[in-house]
């Protein structure tokens, strides 16, 4: 059985790039959510194994949706997106709980890196 992943990202674009570099090794997406908010109804509503989350988004940030998403399940598996590898944002979104953390623009071998990093 294929491991299921949510993707949350404002940007179209960017979910479908990363989509594109999961589905290509055997992830099966199966929900993408453009907020914060989004994410959290969807990780309640599908249970995925992974969420990659973007931090900087309308409504809800990643890092307030990563907490409560983690409040729900502590085991939630989540890597941070963002395109400002801002070193602040980076320890706040570990010590929030986030299993990893991806720079925009995506390269697909650091992304599977992040993930199985994440998976084990």
């Amino acid at each position: 059985m294929s491991k299921t992943v949510l993707i949350v990202d404002d940007a179209a674009f960017m979910r479908m790039m990363i989509k594109d570099i999961l589905e290509k090794n055997g992830f099966e997406v199966v929900g993408e959510a453009q907020d914060g908010n989004e994410a959290i109804a969807k990780y309640e509503e599908l249970s995925p194994d992974l969420v990659t989350m973007d931090i900087t988004m309308p409504e809800k940030d990643g890092i307030t949706a990563l907490k409560e998403i983690r409040e729900m399940n502590p085991q939630a598996k989540v890597i941070m997106c963002s395109a400002m590898g801002q070193q602040a944002m980076v320890i706040d979104a570990i010590q929030a709980g986030a299993k990893d953390f991806i720079v925009k623009p995506f390269q697909a071998d650091r992304v599977m890196e992040a993930v199985k990093k994440a998976m084990d």
